[in-house]
């Protein structure tokens, strides 16, 4: 068993940790950086976090400095005895803070893209329905219904409230969608040298609860499209659809009628929506 001492050294460090975290919290909110991080349903909570977390470290705090030394024990779980093994442990918590402390809240561009892999499309294979916007099962319900007032539009806006649904709608019949018009915005990705692929697509990051599942989802741009803005520039891409082949694959293109570089938007990221095709009518001017 550790001495008393030590046992309060180890609380009081372990408030300091736990302060740390609700003072860092409260700076993402501050600086209205927390979605950065979460999606915005779990923002709403991770804004309350640093209540509990200022009480837990006064706790302890009270603990270290007026608890009763025979009150003090480290039975349940065991301290580490040497300053090596100290350091390591809590190194774990205090080098996540530092880090969030010293480095810019941005978004996800394209390194995380190309380490991460781009994916072209929400769904897995376009439909073998033979029929115009016709769900094969009830996965595609929402889709086919989605496409069919995709395709009345005579220029399609892909919202970023249903970013991933529609570019899902469009990949699952793409073959009904060969040269209509789209409007897009995303940033620019430059698919990496040495990767066997030479092109740019627009891309956005889905996320699902935080940015370590964040899914990089665009669509491409067809090939020979010069562009002399940096990758990682957002960008409005203008022109029509295409179908073409992409590893044996039928995959969407665009062929840019326009690309109009833009401000990076307050919101980087898209989330998905269980009703997009309803969501749809909500976004309609």
């Amino acid at each position: 068993m550790n001495s008393s001492g030590s046992i309060r050294f180890h609380y009081v460090l372990r408030a300091v940790i736990l302060l740390a975290f609700a003072l860092y919290i409260g700076h993402l909110v501050q600086q209205d950086a927390l979605h950065y991080y979460v999606a915005p349903k779990l923002a709403r909570w991770i804004r309350l976090c640093p209540v509990p977390l200022s009480l837990m470290a006064l706790s302890l705090g009270l603990q270290a400095v007026l608890g009763r030394s025979s009150a003090l024990c480290d039975c349940e779980h065991r301290l580490p005895r040497s300053f090596l093994g100290s350091s390591a442990l809590y190194s774990l918590f205090l080098l996540p803070l530092l880090l969030g402390f010293l480095l810019p809240d941005r978004a996800l561009g394209s390194a995380a893209a190309a380490k991460k892999g781009l994916a072209l499309s929400y769904t897995a294979v376009e439909s073998g329905n033979g029929g115009r916007f016709i769900p094969a099962n009830p996965y595609e319900a929402e889709f086919a219904k989605l496409a069919g007032q995709l395709y009345r539009q005579p220029i399609i806006p892909v919202f970023p409230e249903i970013f991933s649904e529609t570019l899902g709608a469009l990949n699952l019949y793409k073959s009904q969608f060969e040269g209509k018009e789209i409007s897009v915005s995303g940033f620019l990705y430059r698919e990496p040298q040495g990767s066997g692929q030479s092109g740019y697509a627009v891309s956005r990051f889905l996320v699902q609860c935080c940015t370590a599942d964040a899914t990089p989802f665009g669509i491409l741009l067809a090939p020979g499209t010069q562009i002399s803005l940096p990758a990682d520039t957002w960008i409005e891409v203008r022109g029509k659809l295409h179908v073409t082949l992409r590893e044996g694959v039928e995959t969407l293109q665009i062929a840019p009628q326009s690309i109009t570089a833009m401000a990076a938007p307050s919101t980087p990221y898209v989330y998905t929506n269980a009703d997009a095709a309803e969501a749809w009518k909500e976004l309609q001017p």
